[in-house]
């Protein structure tokens, strides 16, 4: 008989379910078959059913967090189980010691995690019984039935085992020792909190604080441009002023006298370039490419956007949710005609239909064996659900994996793009710029919104002639670099690499998975989040003092930068390829790390932090736990006092008398310090905060109490009597 393990609950009942089966508690009996003719037993883990032990259990005087404990390394790394699925661990030990069983199979799910989750819990319980692995992309009742039938020698995915486990093992290393290390050194500043650090997040924290301060030390300059109106015989057109290839006037005088001078005067086409340009329809989905849109168009996280995948996955109607490739093989571009006809049958694409191109088994930007790694891209499989009964969520992206199949199976789009220049008075130059759709192509598949700085233009011919019927002066401000989206983050974590300047690096890291891999970014973010490290408002991403702190402690360490990464992920790479030694990558980890304790020791003494990061910081509700907060100030509603409550300011005496006067700790992306909370309340109004950020605009204004409404507004320096809309 054959015990078949599954990585999650429900994988092992969709597993089972082809199959004449009764279910029992914690697996399911298979009865004899085709394919089992013995029957079968199913078991399932429930994820990480196992973790690497704390390390107390190593030494116990590890337990308390001194420098002089660092670094903790442990000769022999172990595994427990986790206490509240010990239950589930008993009953897989059960079945994999009857005698009954005589073979596993190893059904995790078909990547380095499922490939450690399964052989971590067969280690612990002491299995020596021969193992086979079942891999598979869909869990389609065809795709079930041919994975069983083509089971795997379990040495085929064994380095696979072997990679996942150096990396934990070496994350626990630099995890345990840097997250200790950066914690109490920067107790010692006054900073009292965890600061958890990692070979992943802390890089990726890194890229976000830099464009943190980007945005902080960017100074805002006003710029003008002259925007003239013509009627060219009786076709209307705007264009802008240029100068050697710049719309951008320094000084509102010299814009003015621009269009002093070209108004009402005679206007000539003096030039008229077209180009046709050529889109190919989008490659098909991996994770990170799916994540990144999905956050775009409906601001799912990455996190959601997995869970409801890994549900579309699991019902069988999408294939392989983890996958890293956005190619597929000859073998499944042969099953799409079948699955493009189920689909079109379906409302809402049967439009599409009939497709222009028939077959892309033969079309290289699809069909790619070499750029198949573990998985091929994520498309629908031949199991195509009932539409009305997915939730929204579930059809929101089941829809985009579906279009862009379909989109595949159209040709290129082609736009013309045309710039017109103008002549005013034989002198001044402007430049029209306007777009022409030619072929829609793929674009009736998927429309993509496209800005409309392109706007279509009259058709216009060199030497035509007519009048400037109107000129415009707009005032406007350089922006600072705008915050990543979720989406984004996840985008720039796969494209670290465009961020070394070690081109050999760089070459190094985009062979690999950039920072973490696809199964791992969606959770480093919501590790970010949780950890206080990140704010997410309205799809923005800020980075809180508290990660400022971190990443300026460390410095330019290499723990922070995605040099490390790259060689990191190159020698795991080599350890899964059977080309690398596990042993030497430890070495090397416990090496780093301790130079790492050293060097971060020695700099500390010359740590210094700003006011501002000092003021903004909010230690763990952990950390503060039975002591009253810094009072900043009396409340304006009651007898109480107004302190730092962590993710706002508000009145002590909340229990008490259920006072709600509070004031926001970020007001249009700037932080409220508690320098300015405290100005506020004793004087009424802050100092001048600049860099207020509105509908992409950025202004400079006071904040001020108005004791009448009890609200917070704006006050600005020209108007100082005057407010805008309360906030």
């Amino acid at each position: 008989m054959k015990l078949i393990i599954a990585e999650k609950p429900d994988q092992g009942s969709t597993l089972a379910s082809i199959f004449k089966h009764k279910k029992q508690n914690g697996f399911i009996e298979i009865f004899p078959n085709e394919t089992f003719t013995n029957g079968a037993y199913v078991t399932w883990a429930i994820g990480h059913l196992c973790q690497l032990v704390n390390p107390e259990a190593y030494e116990p005087g590890w337990k308390k967090w001194s420098l002089d404990n660092l670094p903790m390394i442990p000769a022999q790394f172990q595994y427990e189980v986790t206490k509240d699925k010990m239950k589930q661990f008993t009953v897989i030990q059960k079945l994999v010691n009857n005698p009954a069983v005589t073979e596993i199979i190893h059904a995790g799910d078909a990547g380095r995690e499922g490939e450690l989750i399964i052989r971590n819990i067969l280690r612990i319980t002491g299995c020596r019984k021969p193992m086979k692995r079942l891999w598979i992309s869909s869990l389609t009742p065809n795709s079930i039935r041919e994975g069983f039938n083509k089971l795997l020698d379990e040495d085929h995915t064994r380095n696979l085992y072997y990679e996942a486990y150096t990396r934990a093992c070496a994350d626990w290393v630099v995890g345990m020792n840097a997250s200790r290390l950066y914690s109490l050194l920067l107790q010692k500043q006054g900073f009292s909190d965890v600061f958890s650090v990692g070979r992943v997040q802390t890089p990726t924290l890194a890229l976000i604080v830099k464009r943190e301060l980007e945005i902080e030390n960017f100074k805002s300059e006003p710029f003008w441009e002259v925007i003239a109106h013509f009627n060219i015989e009786g076709k209307k057109y705007s264009g802008k002023w240029q100068n050697d290839g710049e719309t951008r006037v320094k000084t509102k005088e010299m814009a003015e006298k621009v269009a002093a001078f070209c108004r009402d005067k005679p206007a000539e086409v003096s030039d008229v370039q077209s180009e046709r340009k050529e889109f190919l329809p989008p490659l098909l989905y991996n994770l990170s490419a799916l994540q990144a849109e999905a956050n775009k168009r409906f601001k799912f996280s990455p996190k959601k956007t997995l869970d409801v995948l890994q549900k579309l996955y699991q019902k069988g109607n999408v294939s392989y949710p983890r996958s890293d490739s956005r190619y597929v093989t000859k073998e499944e571009a042969n099953t799409f005609p079948e699955i493009l006809t189920k689909l079109s049958h379906i409302s809402g694409y049967d439009k599409f239909f009939p497709l222009p191109i028939e077959s892309i088994a033969d079309n290289k930007r699809y069909v790619n064996e070499k750029k198949v790694t573990d998985h091929y891209a994520i498309i629908p499989t031949e199991q195509i659900p009932n539409i009305d009964r997915l939730d929204p969520d579930e059809k929101k992206l089941y829809d985009l994996i579906v279009t862009s199949l379909i989109a595949a199976h159209y040709p290129k789009a082609v736009a013309e793009y045309t710039t017109v220049t103008t002549l005013v008075d034989g002198r001044a130059v402007f430049q029209s710029k306007g777009k022409v759709q030619i072929e829609e192509g793929w674009r009736k598949v998927i429309n993509q919104k496209e800005k409309e700085d392109e706007p279509a233009l009259p058709q216009l011919i060199k030497g035509e002639q007519g009048s400037t019927v109107k000129v415009d002066v707009k005032e406007s401000q350089t922006q600072p670099p705008k915050r990543y989206t979720e989406g984004q983050l996840i985008t720039l974590m796969k494209t670290a690499g465009k961020h070394i300047e070690d081109k050999e690096m760089e070459k190094i890291l985009s062979k690999t998975e950039g920072l973490g891999t696809e199964a791992t970014r969606a959770g480093i973010i919501t590790m970010l989040k949780d950890r206080k490290y990140i704010d997410v408002t309205k799809n923005l991403v800020y980075a809180t003092a508290k990660a400022r702190i971190l990443i300026e402690a460390i410095g330019q360490e290499i723990l922070a930068s995605p040099e490390m990464t790259a060689k990191w992920e190159q020698k795991l790479k080599e350890i899964s390829e059977g080309s690398a030694s596990p042993k030497n990558f430890m070495e090397q980890t416990n090496k780093m790390v301790s130079h790492l304790i050293s060097s971060g020791v020695g700099h500390s003494t010359n740590w210094v932090f700003s006011e501002d990061v000092r003021e903004n910081f909010t230690p763990s509700k952990k950390m503060t736990k039975g002591k009253g907060g810094t009072k900043l100030g009396k409340c304006k509603k009651c007898d109480g006092s107004i302190v730092d409550k962590g993710s706002f300011y508000g009145c002590s005496n909340y229990q008490k008398n259920q006072c709600n006067f509070t004031i926001s700790k970020k007001i249009l992306g700037k932080n409220i310090t508690q320098k300015n909370v405290k100005l506020l309340l004793s004087e009424g109004k802050t100092e001048l905060i600049e860099g207020f950020t509105n509908k992409e605009k950025t202004f400079n204004a006071r904040l001020f109490l108005d004791e009448e409404e009890m609200r917070v507004k704006f006050l600005f320096e020209e108007q100082s009597s005057k407010t805008v809309t309360k906030l």
